[in-house]
């Protein structure tokens, strides 16, 4: 029986990176992309290649939509060569950045990178890739725990993230008749590089989060690589439609 591929956008490192290595300990094969950082993507394939399960890296630009095209053949070409195969079994929609500046004080600029890289990236990268996705595949997007709480600074970041999880609903709708299941889940603040390492790197901020969680600490990435190697099993083939939030409990 062929392994699964699952193409996971933005895993050269964090949340995407732990979300890759825990797919390819339950046997997946992975596709990672990257967007400058060519030498971590390469890291992460050689730690997949050492479990016994193939990979290789792309260069993608979520926030360049003129791209997907060239991308999508790139991709096809791999799938040929690699795995002698026209099409893939799970897209995980990760890649994106963090902005944190008051609603009163948010640019223009920043709004519309936010929207390309978290809303409008995806949306037309799963459009483009819908003809290489194996029926009764599955597409999983990455949302935020702030689409349910509210915290100063991240209003511009939540809206676009709110976004993503009415389009999940709309594509499990749509491509339910292929049996493609659609589900988004939602991490809580978590110890990475994300939005310049501030829940890492900061000991204060740190702290607050973990006493506002029930399980008081913060989140660390193999946390939600956990749960997205998770969400894709066949363990979870009846989840359809769903946000599913990891955050240990936040804000309850």
């Amino acid at each position: 029986m062929n392994s699964k591929i699952a193409l996971v956008t933005g895993s050269s490192r964090g949340l995407g990176k732990s979300a890759a290595l825990h797919l390819a300990q339950r046997g997946h094969d992975l596709i990672i992309t990257y967007q400058s950082g060519k030498a971590g993507a390469e890291a992460v394939v050689a730690e997949i290649v050492a479990m016994g399960r193939k990979a290789v890296a792309l260069q993608l630009d979520v926030a360049d939509s003129r791209s997907f095209g060239a991308f999508t053949e790139q991709l096809r070409t791999a799938l040929q060569q690699t795995w002698q195969r026209d099409s893939f079994d799970a897209l995980v929609n990760n890649a994106g950045i963090g902005i944190n500046a008051p609603f009163a004080e948010t640019s223009e600029e920043q709004f519309d990178q936010l929207v390309n890289i978290q809303l409008k990236g995806p949306f037309f990268l799963t459009q483009q890739l819908l003809p290489l996705l194996a029926d009764n595949g599955q597409i999983l997007n990455v949302s935020t725990g702030l689409t349910r709480f509210a915290l100063p600074g991240y209003a511009a970041y939540a809206a676009v993230k709110g976004g993503i999880e009415v389009l999940t609903r709309y594509l499990a709708k749509e491509l339910g008749g292929r049996g493609i299941r659609v589900n988004v889940i939602a991490p809580g603040a978590i110890e990475t590089d994300f939005g310049g390492g501030v829940v890492r790197d900061n000991q204060q901020v740190n702290d607050f989060i973990a006493a506002q969680t029930a399980l008081g600490r913060v989140g660390q990435p193999q946390d939600i690589g956990r749960a997205i190697a998770m969400l894709l099993s066949d363990d979870s083939a009846w989840i359809n439609a769903q946000r599913v939030e990891a955050s240990g409990g936040m804000f309850l």
